[in-house]
C-alpha cells in the first residue's frame, strides 16, 4: 500500500491532571475536525477556570498529520503549547485539541519543570480517553438513471459503500464515503455502469 489511510484519534473528550509544588495543570482533550471548533473550546475553559493564569493547547489536524498549532498563551516560549503537541506526536494522534488550563501555586517550575509538567498533564489526559483508529474516506456523488438503480446498489452492497444521502427520482443520486484504499476498485465497478457521472466531493 502507497499510504495509510488510517489514523488514531480519540473517541470522546478526557481530562487528566498533574500537580507539582502547588501549581496545578488540568489537561482537556477534545477530538476535533476543523480549526473553527478551536475557539469555542478554549472559551468554555477559560469561563469555567476564570482565575486559572494559562490555558495552553496544541492541535493536530487532518489524516496525513500535516496541520498543526501552538499557543502557549503567556508561559515562557517553547514550555506549554511544544511539549503538549509533541506528546500527541509520540501518541501518533490526529483530530485532537488539548487545552492544559495552569493554576500557579506560587513556585516557579522553571523551564525543565513547566516543560515536564504540560507534558505529564497531557499524558494523563490521553490515559483517560478511548484511543480509535479512523478510516480516511473520499467522498462522492454518483448520479444516474432510475433504471440503473440495480446494478449501483449491488456496487455498494458488494463493496460495502457508506451511503451519506440519497435522492431516486427519475435521476438519482447517491453520495457515498469510500475508504481510500477501496477508491479505484469501487469507482471503476461504477464507472463501468452505462451513463454514471461520479463527482468528487473531499476526502476526510
Amino acid at each position: 500500500m502507497l499510504f495509510e489511510d488510517t489514523y488514531l484519534t480519540i473517541q470522546k473528550p478526557a481530562e487528566g491532571i498533574f500537580r507539582d509544588r502547588g501549581s496545578k495543570f488540568l489537561a482537556f482533550a477534545y477530538p476535533i475536525t476543523s480549526d473553527k471548533e478551536i475557539k469555542d473550546l478554549v472559551a468554555a475553559l477559560k469561563s469555567a477556570h476564570p482565575k486559572a493564569n494559562h490555558h495552553c493547547w496544541a492541535m493536530r489536524l487532518s489524516p496525513d498529520r500535516s496541520v498543526f498549532r501552538v499557543n502557549d498563551d503567556g508561559e515562557p516560549s517553547g514550555t506549554a503549547g511544544r511539549p503538549i503537541l509533541n506528546t500527541l506526536l509520540s501518541h501518533n494522534l490526529t483530530n485532537i485539541l488539548v487545552v492544559v488550563v495552569r493554576y500557579f501555586g506560587g513556585t516557579l517550575l522553571g523551564v525543565p519543570g513547566l516543560i515536564n509538567a504540560y507534558k505529564a498533564a497531557t499524558e494523563e489526559a490521553i490515559k483517560e480517553a478511548a484511543i480509535i483508529e479512523k478510516t480516511v474516506n473520499d467522498f462522492y456523488t454518483i448520479g444516474f438513471d432510475y433504471l440503473q438503480m440495480n446494478d449501483i446498489m449491488r456496487i455498494i452492497k458488494e463493496d460495502d459503500l457508506t451511503i451519506i444521502e440519497q435522492q431516486f427520482d427519475n435521476d438519482c443520486t447517491i453520495t457515498l464515503s469510500i475508504r481510500q484504499s477501496a477508491v479505484n476498485r469501487a469507482l471503476g465497478k461504477v464507472n463501468g455502469v452505462d451513463g454514471v457521472k461520479v463527482k468528487y466531493l473531499y476526502s476526510r
